[in-house]
This record gives structure tokens, sequence and C-alpha cells, in this order.
């Protein structure tokens, strides 16, 4: 069905901890990479590698995040996040990430991603608008 989504498929991609993506509720001095900025980051680097090898028309959407944040990386460090296609199981696309700062590994974990037709999920989002708007 995707020819070019195969398993062992892999991108990398290195991103500088920039203010935006850190937590500050421990002041300066513990401004870190938040867990959530993280899963984003994560999420991105999935959805391009999978939207570069399906047709037009197509896109992809999380199902499942399972990660492991192991480590702090500091505000302006580079961290460089790995994700490889695990399973293909019709739209259904498992993919192993992984994320190292240039001192140690910082996450080890899965995305689960469902590849949609466009058009399909924005007729099936107005359907739902309506039947909420008729709440």
């Amino acid at each position: 069905m995707y020819d070019e989504l195969t398993t062992g498929t892999s991108e990398a991609r290195t991103i500088t901890v920039d203010r935006d993506r850190t937590i500050g509720f421990m002041g300066e001095e513990c401004r870190v990479y938040a867990t959530p900025s993280l899963v984003q980051d994560i999420e991105h680097a999935c959805r391009d590698l999978i939207l570069a090898r399906i047709p037009k028309g197509q896109d992809s959407v999380g199902t499942k995040v399972n990660i492991a944040h192991l480590a702090a990386t500091m505000l302006g460090m580079q961290a460089t996040i790995t994700v490889t296609v695990s399973e293909v199981d019709g739209r259904r696309v498992v993919l192993d990430v992984s994320a190292s700062d240039t001192v140690e590994p910082i996450c080890k974990g899965s995305h689960e991603r469902f590849i949609v037709d466009i058009a399909k999920t924005a007729e099936r989002l107005r359907q739902k608008a309506a039947k909420a708007g008729a709440a």
C-alpha cells in the first residue's frame, strides 16, 4: 500500500533547545527541555518521515506516545531525535524513537500514527461539528 514506507526507514533531526521548549517552574538555573516539547518534536519528526512517503491528499495523526524521558537537556544544548519505522500495518505506522543530547541519551520509546485521507477527515469533522452545534 505504501511502497516507500517500510520497516527500517529512519531519519534523524537535530534541534537546539530554545527557551520555548523549556520548563521554567524551577527557576532559570534549572531551565531544561520540557517533556511536552520533546513529545511535540518527536511527533513532528515522525509525521515528516511519513508525509514524505505517502500520496498527496493524505497525512498522519498521532494515536499513541510511549516514551521515557531519561535525562535533562539544558537550554541551548542540541538534541538529536531519531525515528525509525518498526511496523506498518495498513494505515497504522509504529515508529521507534530515541533522542540524545551532546552528552547522553535523553529519550527512548515509541510513537504510533495513523495515515488519514485529509478530505475524508475534514468531512467527518464537519459532521461532528454539526452534531456538537445541535447538542
